[in-house]
């Protein structure tokens, strides 16, 4: 009798199933010049809905500029790339936007990737191989494409506690000055909202002897005088040897990157498989992304009108007694703390309010700890932001979460 292979995939996913952890993906349809608005398909037939959690931060997915570019560019060199970097598929706007992105972080160079999830695997694991006995020191909470790329690299890795400089420096002190070193951290931690302290890992690095790289995925585009993220925003571009971003959050498009030094990409160039043989960035891509960089260098209204945007959800929230997670950043978490609870919020949101938000729960965040995470765009304007609360509340009370505050003022209310 042959090996029962459907059993095995079916019983993992049983298990995942009863853990409540089992994802379902909603069908959406953007409006385009209608941000936040959508289209879900369910089986009841298409509604319109308001979406409370997506990564399009700045809207500019829809920026008319942004779709001009792709339009103009799709329309007169066609859709695909037509192969690989190395084969027929470094187009003259992939290019263009690679100097786009050195610019904007103050690099020698910049390398475009088919997704930020790449970017970093591809990188990481490529610069620590390519150091001898390189010892890699990776933040508690770095994202799992991080923990990919160190993982890939084959390196000896220490982990120092999130945010903790002096875990980091105690670790730096017992390598060693000379050994080789690769501190690998974040600016913006997507599920907390909180900040890594860029300033204070450059100092260490530089007393012990270390190259940093830190990922920027959530603050390219949203902080800095042109967008270059919290290194930019803190006066501390210069002193990172790597900068990883992506261009499908706050740029509205598709696509991750490394900027650096001409060597540091040359290297990952020449020597990243991720990058080597996957087909690269159409050029419709490459110039939607260009003009939205472009626009956010010169322009500080959308991120300025989203930090406010932000700033007014999580005051509104709090009033209302909601448990907001403390958040220095545009990202709004919302305990919930059960995952069963968290699934069947996300729901009634959906199905009663027609608001959607997707529940954050184990393993993207430890158990005990489940969310909703939101993120407020410039375009969430104030009648959405109080409709939102208002149906959160009706949602924590239906179905018995807790709230932050028991005694929440009947002027909230």
């Amino acid at each position: 009798m042959s090996f029962d292979y459907r059993r095995v995939f079916r019983s993992a996913i049983r298990e995942v199933a009863a853990e409540k952890r089992y994802r379902v993906f909603a069908e959406l349809e953007r409006m385009a010049g209608q941000f936040p608005k959508a289209r879900h398909h369910a089986e009841a037939g298409p509604r319109e809905i308001t979406i409370w959690c997506s990564n399009d931060y700045l809207g500019m997915g829809q920026h008319p500029k942004v779709m001009e570019a792709f339009q103009e560019t799709a329309a007169r060199m066609g859709v695909g790339a037509g192969g690989t970097r190395n084969i027929s598929g470094t187009s003259h706007p992939l290019v263009g936007l690679e100097a786009e992105l050195a610019d904007l972080h103050g690099k020698d160079a910049a390398l475009v990737f088919t997704s930020g999830f790449i970017s970093n695997e591809a990188s990481i694991s490529t610069i620590a191989r390519l150091i001898p006995d390189c010892l890699i020191l990776s933040d508690a909470l770095n994202h799992s494409s991080m923990i990919e790329g160190v993982r890939r690299s084959g390196c000896e890795k220490k982990i120092f506690r999130h945010n903790d400089v002096g875990h980091l420096e105690d670790l730096l002190k017992a390598a060693g000055k000379e050994r080789p070193k690769l501190i690998v951290f974040e600016s913006v931690y997507s599920m907390d909202g909180d900040i890594g302290p860029v300033g204070r890992i450059c100092d260490l690095a530089e007393r012990y002897g270390a190259m940093t790289y830190i990922d920027e995925v959530h603050a390219v585009g949203m902080y800095g005088p042109r967008g270059g993220g919290i290194a930019e925003r803190d006066g501390e571009m210069g002193r990172i040897d790597v900068i990883e971003g992506t261009l499908a959050k706050a740029f509205g498009c598709l696509g991750g990157y490394i900027a650096a030094s001409t060597d540091i990409v040359d290297a990952v160039r020449s020597f990243a498989p991720g990058f080597i043989f996957t087909t690269a960035l159409p050029p419709a891509v490459a110039a939607a992304a260009t003009a939205s960089i472009r626009h956010l260098k010169a322009s500080t209204a959308e991120r300025e009108s989203q930090q406010r945007q932000a700033t007014r959800t999580k005051d509104v929230l709090s009033r209302r007694g909601l448990p907001v997670m403390p958040s220095v950043t545009h990202i709004v978490p919302v305990l919930v703390g059960d995952a069963e609870l968290c699934k069947a919020a996300s729901d009634r949101l959906m199905d009663r309010h027609h608001i959607y938000i997707q529940p954050i729960n184990y393993p993207t965040v430890p158990r005990g700890t489940e969310r909703l995470r939101i993120t407020p765009t410039p375009f969430h304007g104030d009648q959405l932001i109080d409709t939102l609360a208002g149906a959160l509340c009706e949602t924590w009370d239906a179905l018995g979460i807790p709230y932050a505050d028991t005694g929440r003022a009947a002027a909230a209310e």
